[in-house]
């Protein structure tokens, strides 16, 4: 039988399983993946609020590969051999027709002093000790920031960031605690968020102004110290700092031959086809890929990539010419707990919905969307 392999259980592997079986390939498919379980990570943001526990965000997924008819192998990656397409695991070797890397990204960690910060989205673990350190700073200074990764400026997920600056001011000012509380927000960039478009950027500058969110734009940093952000424009001192590096691809990619990008991630083709290496594919963070440089690493994008990867997969199983490509499509909704701000980008359109209260119930309807796909 002819044997599919996906590396990965989050959103493009997953979305993969189900374009597969929509499409009635009737192939073996196998996950392997560290966990049998979706970390549903976009709504960690909720977290300091307790909209949301990590218990809750946590999605067993054994019915759903039962229901897919799915093998899950609980295993992590460790090289990848392109020739005879065998993913090389801690369980042991795998072979495959087919092989999907949607193994997502990994945040670059060169910054000297970065364990002084949290990194809030690199799991639901750093979202719960985020709600910990808040819940107990009566007065002093937050300071949240982003960067990119310098060999690839596309490769960040900066939206997050963003959403908790907006979130813990609201929480802030809830509990009367605003007063006590500065928050910087910082960046290399002079325009951060640059990738939603120029108009959203004003309307997040805009909206740091009115909540009284200080800016340090513009300078790149040089290290973060027990209790301070150090850049070369000056120094931010802080009780609790954010920070969301630029992101590579994952640590294995070191011991295949797969073919990188100058950001460290794998190369392949609009139509998530791994450059000179037929039968391997890319969905999702661990991919470059060609397209407008303000393409997004976002759950979105990875379902779409996904999707053409599918469809291209199930193409060449029947004999046919892959031909799907995939859609560039930035699709944000910035929540502040109580409204939200919706970016969305496709092709040359650029649409910015200001501050609004139905866009975050919009956002909590899209959880639940997801949420009852994967239960």
């Amino acid at each position: 039988m002819t044997q599919i392999v996906l590396l990965g259980s989050g959103f493009a592997a997953l979305t993969a399983v189900r374009e597969l079986r929509r499409r009635k390939v009737q192939a073996q498919i196998t996950v392997i993946s560290p966990r049998d379980e979706l970390h549903y990570l976009p709504s960690s943001i909720w977290i300091p609020a307790g909209l949301r526990t990590p218990k809750g965000l946590r999605l067993p997924l054994a019915g759903f590969f039962a229901r897919h008819d799915v093998r899950h192998l609980k295993a992590r990656v460790t090289g990848l051999a392109t020739a005879s397409r065998t993913v090389e695991t801690d369980a042991g070797p795998v072979t495959a027709d087919h092989i999907l890397i949607a193994t997502g990204g990994r945040f670059l960690k060169k910054l000297p002093g970065i364990e002084n910060a949290i990194i809030p989205c690199e799991g639901l673990a750093p979202a719960e000790a985020l709600a910990a350190r808040f819940d107990a700073l009566r007065e002093g200074t937050i300071a949240i920031g982003m960067a990119t990764n310098p060999a690839e400026p596309g490769a960040m997920r900066g939206g997050p960031m963003f959403e908790y600056a907006f979130i813990l001011d609201t929480l802030l000012r809830r509990q009367g605690r605003r007063d006590a509380v500065r928050i910087v927000f910082f960046s290399p960039a002079e325009r951060p968020g640059a990738r939603l478009g120029e108009k959203a950027v004003d309307g997040i500058l805009a909206e740091f102004a009115r909540r009284g969110i200080e800016t340090h734009l513009g300078h790149k940093m040089t290290r973060i110290d027990p209790g301070r952000v150090v850049t070369e424009g000056g120094e931010i001192a802080a009780d609790l700092i954010l920070f969301q590096p630029g992101m590579t691809g994952p640590d294995w990619l070191a011991a295949s031959d797969l073919p990188l990008s100058p950001g460290g991630m794998v190369k392949a083709d609009a139509m998530c086809r791994v450059e000179g290496a037929p039968g391997i594919w890319v969905a999702g963070d661990a991919g470059s890929y060609p397209g407008p440089d303000w393409m997004p690493k976002q759950a979105h994008q990875a379902d779409l990539q996904a999707a053409a990867a599918a469809a291209n997969i199930a193409s060449e199983l029947a004999g046919q010419a892959p031909t799907k490509r995939f859609t560039p499509e930035l699709v944000c909704i910035m929540d502040t707990l109580d409204s939200g701000m919706l970016v969305f980008r496709r092709g040359k359109l650029n649409l910015v919905l200001p501050r609004m209260k139905p866009l975050h119930w919009l956002k909590r309807a899209f959880e639940r969307h997801y949420l009852r796909t994967y239960r």
